[in-house]
């Protein structure tokens, strides 16, 4: 008859419970990275065809002229942000309306190149899902979200390229646009 002590076996269990749960993780961490570098690597490859999606009802046409592929638009003018992406139908994934810093970003093709999930804004603001695409001379440029969901403009005198939007619309285009993502700015 062989004898065990219930406190080896225990800690067998234990080890191997703790060895999976660590081999889980590396996997949905591996699983995530390489989930964002097929958006970055699909917004680089798709197809090249100038012609818009179609609005749909309660999303306004997108402007002119305004990129191909996986991407995110705003428009200077309209003070609006498109999620477009061409592998779905609709391609038009996403619309609203955003209020822009004090200073506006040139028109023309960036891309997402640093993300923060919180932080303090220009204002000196809390923010949050912050996704930045440009910088030109001393002013950043990105979309973020006030945390007390204030999408005011800001103070007078204060030159910042924070583009604000509900805190809702801020998590739906944080979850749309990983590093590497193309922004188009239009007029």
């Amino acid at each position: 008859m062989v004898r065990t002590v219930p406190g080896l076996v225990v800690a067998g269990l234990t080890a191997g419970a703790v060895a999976v749960v660590a081999l889980l993780a590396v996997q949905a961490e591996g699983a995530q990275s390489r989930a964002e570098e097929a958006r970055a690597a699909a917004g680089a490859t798709a197809d090249p065809s100038p012609t818009a999606p179609a609005p749909t009802a309660s999303m306004p046409a997108l402007p002119a002229s305004s990129g191909t592929g996986y991407r995110v638009v705003y428009s200077v003018s309209q003070h609006r942000v498109w999620l477009v992406d061409p592998r779905k139908d609709p391609q038009l994934q996403a619309s609203f309306a955003v209020t822009p810093g004090s200073v506006e970003p040139t028109p023309g093709s960036y891309s997402v190149y640093s993300r923060t999930a919180t932080g303090k804004g220009t204002d000196h603001r809390q923010i949050e899902h912050v996704v930045r695409f440009t910088e030109q001379g001393e002013v950043v440029f990105g979309f973020g979200s006030a945390v007390d969901g204030s999408t005011a403009p800001p103070d007078a005198g204060l030159r910042t390229g924070g583009i604000r939007s509900s805190r809702a619309d801020g998590q739906v285009l944080w979850d749309f646009a990983p590093t590497g993502t193309r922004v188009f700015v239009a007029e």
